[in-house]
């Protein structure tokens, strides 16, 4: 539910088809790329010179911790240590000799959702590099009523709106061109249709604010 209530009250926007190489999560031990850290990601950040601020914090959905002191700050798509670089100079303001380190305890696996013409509906984990088709297939796969040209993709746009894209996953399917494939972020949600939509950006706005069973009095933090 923690999905579908990040899609909740926010209007579609443009159906277009997603660039295949966007990915959120970095690929570790690809030269010397540094682990890029993403939602869920269990941290503790260590005070040297103050261990009573000493904290261990789970990055939140919307890619923030909150820490004493300073408050909400951005961790997700950063490194661990530009994040200490930047805590570092944000607790100069309150500590005489601030030096911070961030230590990754444990890789979160931030959930997306899979609905529709599938065998299982539901969450599935998102681990490194998943794709659209992956996650699917770790749903049950396709049923045979599932529309196969015109999957869509609800994920969050640059303004912040959930955005729908129409995807065909055919060619994946069938194995001619697996490198169409899409990879995913985290909250994504990916739904299977039986029949074509022929309005993508209603479909959205209908399956997010007037489909789902979303309490809107939980508040659960979200990207959306």
């Amino acid at each position: 539910m923690l999905v579908l209530a990040a899609l909740a009250g926010c209007a579609a926007g443009p159906p277009v088809q997603p660039p295949p190489n966007t990915n959120w999560t970095a690929q570790q031990g690809v030269g010397e790329q540094p682990y890029v850290l993403q939602p869920m990601d269990d941290l503790t950040v260590k005070f040297f010179f103050n261990p009573e601020l000493n904290e261990e914090v789970v990055i939140r959905p919307d890619g923030k911790i909150s820490l004493q002191l300073v408050g909400d700050i951005t961790a997700a798509g950063r490194a661990p240590t530009d994040l200490a670089a930047e805590l570092t100079q944000r607790y100069k303001h309150e500590l005489a000799n601030p030096k911070v380190s961030v230590i990754v305890r444990q890789l979160g696996a931030p959930p997306v959702y899979v609905g529709g013409e599938v065998g299982r509906q539901g969450t599935v984990n998102l681990s490194g590099g998943m794709t659209l088709f992956q996650a699917i297939q770790g749903a049950g796969g396709l049923l045979n009523t599932a529309h196969r040209k015109q999957v869509i993709l609800i994920r969050r746009g640059n303004d912040g709106q959930p955005v729908g894209y129409s995807i065909d996953v055919r060619p994946v399917a069938s194995g001619e061109h697996p490198e169409t494939d899409v990879p995913l972020r985290p909250y994504d949600v990916v739904f299977v249709p039986r029949s074509k939509i022929a309005n993508v950006n209603v479909f959205v706005q209908q399956y997010v604010r007037n489909l789902l069973p979303v309490n809107a009095g939980l508040g659960l933090a979200a990207p959306f």
